[in-house]
């Protein structure tokens, strides 16, 4: 089968790539390289089994375009996966995230595909009233990264309905691993490299988010993906892909310092923001409730959220170090 990975330099979706080649799938890749974390060519040869489209998801390429007419099914996985950067410069958002969608969804119809696999995020809860926090909870935002995501999913919804598209959509936890380049394990990495005395961390340090490992996020999208395989022609499956635990950001701190053999730092929390987040728009608590996926699927989670942390600390300081 042949498929379609836009975003697929990106963290996540070079991953994705991985296991699809390494399970016999052909593959292209549409990236504008933007926030890559490998170059699709030297990383994965770009012959035989790949093919890679540099394009621009928001003014897309007749190349780029017709890329759509030779897949079965598209995995959109391109967006800015900057939560933050929503909140001061929103359109960065809007174009990246949601224009990008139409754009990829309109192909797609064009073209025939017969569903679409779409990256969503636990950030379509805002501050959930419910957690572990379910599939059927309520879509309230409180950032722009995640209405875009919410405005992204009842668009899918639509052409699933309208075009009888099939469509998956996994809201996912934070997912780290390596090749990871943006949140906090990144940020307090990069922050106590340059000063290994002082660490500033945004909020109280008491917020309390799950993390998945990349490895254990694949597998459960393959697991649905093919679930999604043997699907009438429209249908709509949702899920939640994330851990069972959570943990604090103070403890998060606590596990990058160890890992640099940092046994004297200081924690400077800085709490501008009232309620103890880092930035407008950020959750403080955040734990999906997988029971769906896991009741599907029979997916688990092998690493919990602090083995996550350590695995991803050490793999990103590693990196760090020999480039230095």
């Amino acid at each position: 089968m042949r498929v379609l990975v836009t975003g697929g330099a990106g963290f996540i979706g070079s991953h994705l790539v991985d296991r699809l080649l390494s399970e016999g799938y052909s593959v292209v890749v549409i990236d504008n390289l933007s926030s890559s974390v490998v170059d699709p060519c030297s990383f994965w040869g770009c012959s035989g089994t790949l093919k890679f489209i540099k394009c621009d998801l928001v003014s897309p390429s007749i190349e780029c375009v017709s890329a759509f007419r030779d897949v079965s099914f598209v995995f959109h996985f391109a967006a800015n996966p900057e939560v933050r950067v929503s909140y001061t410069d929103p359109m960065i958002h809007f174009e990246n995230n949601m224009v990008a969608t139409m754009n990829v969804l309109e192909a797609s119809r064009k073209s025939m595909v017969e569903g679409i696999v779409f990256a969503s995020s636990s950030t379509v809860y805002g501050v959930a009233e419910r957690i572990p926090t379910p599939e059927d909870h309520p879509l309230e935002p409180i950032s722009v990264y995640g209405a875009m995501k919410a405005s992204g999913e009842i668009t899918i919804k639509t052409y699933s309905r309208l075009y009888k598209l099939k469509s998956l959509i996994l809201r996912y936890a934070n997912i780290v691993g390596p090749r990871l380049r943006h949140g906090v394990i990144w940020d307090f990495i990069n922050k106590l490299t340059n000063n290994p005395s002082v660490l500033e961390i945004l909020g109280d340090g008491l917020q309390r988010k799950s993390y998945l490992y990349i490895d254990d996020a694949v597998e459960a999208t393959l697991r649905a993906y093919n679930l999604l395989l043997s699907d009438e022609p429209g249908s709509i499956r949702v899920y939640n892909i994330g851990n069972t635990d959570w943990i604090y950001v103070k403890d998060i701190a606590r596990i990058v310092a160890d890992v640099m053999g940092l046994g004297s730092v200081e924690f400077k929390y800085i709490t501008a923001i009232p309620g103890g987040v880092g930035w407008p728009g950020d959750v403080k608590y955040m734990l999906l409730d997988i029971s769906r996926i896991v009741n599907d699927t029979e997916w688990r989670p092998r690493y919990n959220s602090y083995e996550c942390i350590e695995k991803t600390a050490k793999a990103i300081y590693r990196v760090a170090a020999q480039s230095s």
